[in-house]
């Protein structure tokens, strides 16, 4: 990561050239798309996502949006950057249910920063009904 600007690293997963994160397979959510100021995630929920009461776990979505405002970010960064969540606010609008799926998770970067960016994320259903929105601010640093 270290040796490729943020964008070149995202790009490089989406080939396949490099691998994807573990939390990836885990939560069943795949990057599709990475351009300047924007990342693209699609996760196909499944009722091992449930909680007790039988929708999909909010963590499942937070975890889906943070996941986009981070690399949203991180298509802004230079070679030799990273960056960490510092918050997030996460709204839930609807239920998710293994039906709604595939859900599709849109990062934007709203203001990119050397040491601050902000960046927000919506979740939409296959029925293109939004299901949830976040916004969240993250730290960059160097790194290597």
């Amino acid at each position: 990561m270290p040796t490729l600007s943020g964008l070149d690293y995202l790009r490089a997963m989406i080939d396949g050239v490099l691998p994807p994160p573990p939390i990836a397979s885990l939560m069943d959510m795949t990057l599709v798309e990475a351009a300047p100021g924007t990342a693209t995630f699609v996760c196909e929920p499944g009722e091992s996502h449930y909680n007790p009461i039988g929708t999909v776990h909010g963590g499942l979505v937070c975890t889906l949006l943070d996941s986009v405002l981070g690399c949203a970010v991180q298509t802004t960064l230079p070679q030799g950057q990273g960056y960490t969540s510092i918050e997030i606010k996460v709204n839930y609008l609807r239920p998710v249910l293994a039906g709604s799926g595939p859900l599709t998770c849109v990062g934007t970067v709203t203001k990119p920063g050397n040491r601050v960016a902000f960046a927000d994320g919506v979740v939409t259903d296959a029925a293109g009904k939004v299901v949830a929105t976040a916004t969240g601010s993250l730290l960059v640093f160097p790194i290597g």
